[in-house]
């Protein structure tokens, strides 16, 4: 089975506040995750990111605002952008959204994006430094409830983490990898991993150094360990599929040329690798009829062994364009992927 979860940006609309509140812009954004659970999705992953491009500043609290209207669903964010955050922060909101979704809470956390973290004087390689001390501990804190550690860039004696967390021995967690070496590192910690962006083959290759590294640690790695996140534009025929993914790679590119955004060329890897920086690939965007998208996801996922399917359903589209994309994926799309 292959689990199906949209990958929500909730996209920046260049309209103002009263018009919003008008179209009930935000309201619908809501109606909509809630309407995810009748119609099958496995659970919802929220983005975070800030100056532009989305509404997704604090995701937590979409978290927060969609788990008391839901009962099902697993909710989660991908992910927290932990260098902008105290690590008991992140446990403390972790232990209250676990609560408060009666343990249906996924963890992520990742770096952030270059350009973002620029804007409060965040290199990367500060951000990948916080970053994975926070990692190294989050865990232990968690299933403790008490997070003890001394570190490079934090340090806490005996600190109580209120309210812990409802599930055992925590919620999964998971981390945004785009390299085999920070792949490696979260099957060492015994989290999942969600990628994209990158060509069918090379996300393979991420996923073969987690699961080597996972055979070395002694820890069982299986499909459900690995996210794979693609753009998706579905419609009832391939032509209309393909004039709407025209329209996604315009707003890709547009979004793109703005040099406070992320810049979709040329992103800082993992020091060491072999590679600086890496390229929207073609398997990034899947179009087409609901057979179409269907076929692509499971071969896709059959190639690279990944187990979780993130959907980022019509990117940047308006919200009725988003909204069919959701049914039509959940009514044909989700009874494929669970039977595969």
């Amino acid at each position: 089975m292959i689990k199906s979860w949209p990958f929500e940006f909730f996209p920046e609309k260049n309209i103002d506040a009263e018009a919003m509140g008008n179209t009930n812009y935000f309201q619908n954004y809501l109606d909509l995750w809630v309407r995810d659970e009748a119609l099958g999705f496995d659970g919802i992953f929220f983005s975070e990111h800030h100056f532009g491009g989305s509404f997704s500043t604090s995701p937590n609290l979409l978290i927060a605002a969609t788990a008391v209207r839901t009962s099902r669903l697993r909710l989660g964010v991908m992910g927290i952008v932990s260098p902008y955050y105290s690590p008991l922060r992140i446990a403390e909101e972790i232990g209250l959204l676990d609560q408060i979704s009666q343990g249906r809470l996924e963890i992520g956390l990742s770096i952030g994006v270059p350009q973002e973290l620029m804007r409060l004087d965040i290199s990367m390689e500060r951000g990948r430094a916080l970053h994975e001390e926070t990692l190294d501990l989050l865990g232990p804190a968690l299933t403790s409830g008490v997070l003890n550690h001394y570190g490079r860039n934090f340090t806490f004696e005996n600190v109580r983490i209120l309210p812990p967390v409802l599930q055992r021995p925590h919620p999964p967690i998971w981390t945004t990898v785009i390299s085999e070496s920070s792949a490696a590192r979260a099957a060492a910690n015994g989290h999942k991993i969600s990628t994209g962006f990158h060509s069918r083959e090379r996300v393979r290759s991420i996923f073969d150094a987690y699961r080597l590294e996972a055979e070395k640690a002694d820890r069982h790695s299986t499909p459900d360990c690995l996210g794979l996140r693609r753009r998706v534009v579905i419609a009832s025929s391939r032509s209309a599929a393909l004039e709407m993914s025209e329209r996604v790679a315009e707003r890709l590119k547009k979004f793109a040329a703005d040099d406070t955004r992320l810049k979709l060329s040329k992103v800082p890897d993992e020091p060491g690798s072999k590679q600086s920086g890496f390229s929207l690939s073609d398997d990034e965007f899947l179009a087409g009829t609901p057979k179409d998208v269907a076929e692509m996801i499971v071969e896709q996922c059959r190639f690279t062994g990944a187990g979780n399917f993130l959907a980022v359903i019509h990117w940047g589209a308006e919200f009725e364009e988003i909204a069919r994309g959701h049914e039509l994926y959940a009514r044909d799309v989700i009874p494929v992927l669970k039977k595969a």
